[in-house]
């Protein structure tokens, strides 16, 4: 009896064994299945998403572009510009809309007029174009149809507010700017004097000559410009200013002092 007890005693330990080798292996074979993965829907939806978006930004990219300028505003002192005249010039770039409008290029048609000197453009939303310009500061005539600005560049024009009150400036091609500053050094040392400028004339040897509203000419040479202004103001303030409408010319070229020509004497006086 002893021996059979024995012999089952030692028998139950392998069908232990077996049964947790039979349990280890459906659970290995459960852990290496693997579910099932959607990663691609939801790839799917970001790229509808995106493209929902994108169509969306279209539509709205085309519904602004086809958006027309209802209003042009023109700002700025205009004397002889006309604002009708730039409204009917920027009409033909405004064609494609309100954002298609080529800013620069407007811009660059407006600073063709003659007179305008200066022209910025921008956007007002949500449907207006604001043009700021400002017209050329004429400063002097330059031969027939021309104008010298206060820069000294030449822009033409048949039009002008008064061009007559303007003085009458001549010289070689290329001499503008120059004779535009010395214009305005002449301007400046007599105007105290109650003397206006009328015409300055440079020629081809660099001669200065200026013309006095009131007929009085002055030669001023080509050198040393502001000494013989001062010495001519000095002069004239003791000796001439008393003579001023008999003075018909006074040459300025001289070392020292002046030589002055009366319209009743044909001949030159030295002071």
């Amino acid at each position: 009896m002893l021996k059979l007890r024995a012999l089952r005693n030692t028998k139950k330990p392998t069908r232990s064994k077996r049964k947790s080798g039979n349990g280890a292996t459906r659970k290995t074979a459960v852990e290496k299945k693997q579910p099932r993965s959607f990663a691609w829907v939801n790839r799917l939806l970001i790229l509808l998403g995106v493209g929902v978006v994108l169509m969306a930004l279209v539509k709205a990219a085309v519904v602004l572009h086809a958006i027309p300028v209802e209003r042009i505003v023109v700002m700025g002192k205009l004397e002889n510009t006309q604002t009708v005249a730039l409204q009917d010039m920027v009409q033909p770039a405004l064609v494609g809309g309100f954002l298609s409008a080529d800013l620069q290029r407007i811009q660059a048609q407006l600073e063709s007029l003659p007179w305008v000197y200066e022209a910025s453009v921008r956007r007002q939303w949500p449907s207006a174009l604001e043009i700021h310009v400002v017209e050329q500061l004429p400063i002097a005539r330059w031969g027939e149809d021309g104008f010298l600005n206060h820069e000294g560049e030449v822009f033409h024009s048949t039009r002008a507010t008064d061009p007559n009150s303007l003085p009458m400036l001549t010289g070689p091609l290329g001499s503008e700017q120059r004779l535009i500053a010395k214009y305005q050094v002449i301007s400046e040392m007599l105007h105290p004097e109650g003397l206006t400028v009328d015409a300055l004339a440079v020629d081809d040897r660099g001669q200065l000559r200026t013309t006095l509203v009131g007929g009085i000419a002055i030669d001023l040479g080509d050198e040393k410009l502001i000494e013989r202004l001062e010495r001519f103001v000095s002069l004239y303030r003791v000796g001439l200013v008393q003579r001023k409408a008999d003075i018909r010319r006074v040459d300025m070229r001289y070392a020292s002092g002046i030589a002055v020509a009366f319209n009743e004497l044909p001949e030159v006086a030295g002071l």
